[in-house]
């Protein structure tokens, strides 16, 4: 009766001998190769993207010279918009404890992003009723409503809504903050 090769393996182990090889270094080998030929590939991948590789393209995107483009990409010139932000005073509050717990408070320092400079002159007389919405949102969280970068992402969505609900039709792109300290 002939046997399978796995049972010829068995057989073999048995009998104390060594199993034939099947092509395993062939295998390792390839799959060796085709790892070094893959980071290669990408660390090749990620230096052009990154660092520019040498002169290619985007380079003149890359240290943001607007509108040198060549005869072969057209001319069109591309306008960045500078960024516009507005400061707002900084803002301290005590944060909501349960009764018998030490109060803690909470300083913030915020600034919005604005899509326009005219818009400055829109928020500013509006500014009583933005450090209202602040203090009465502020006040009611508690410490643990700010625990880790959740706590803050949640915060920050949170002012940024009001703040476009406060100034409406206009909106803000972001409230970003400068400082946030809780004593």
């Amino acid at each position: 009766m002939a046997k399978t090769p796995d049972e010829a393996d068995v057989a073999a182990a048995e009998d104390g001998e060594k199993p034939a090889k099947k092509g395993l270094p062939i295998k390792l080998i390839a799959i060796a190769a085709g790892g070094v030929l893959l980071l290669g590939g990408g660390g090749f991948g990620a230096y052009k993207m990154f660092f520019g590789g040498g002169g290619g393209h985007g380079e003149a995107a890359a240290h943001g010279e607007a509108g040198q483009g060549d005869a072969a990409h057209g001319d069109a010139k591309v306008a960045v918009k500078p960024a516009v932000f507005f400061e707002v005073p900084d803002v301290l509050v005590n944060l909501s404890s349960p009764n018998g717990e030490r109060t803690q408070y909470l300083k913030v320092k915020v600034v919005l992003d604005l899509p326009d400079e005219k818009l400055k002159e829109q928020i500013q007389p509006l500014m009583p009723r933005l450090l209202d919405m602040f203090q009465t949102y502020l006040r009611e969280l508690r410490p643990t409503d700010l625990d880790g970068s959740a706590g803050l992402y949640r915060m920050k969505e949170e002012l940024t809504r009001r703040v476009n609900a406060s100034i409406a039709p206009n909106r803000v792109n972001a409230v970003l903050f400068k400082e946030i300290v809780v004593q």
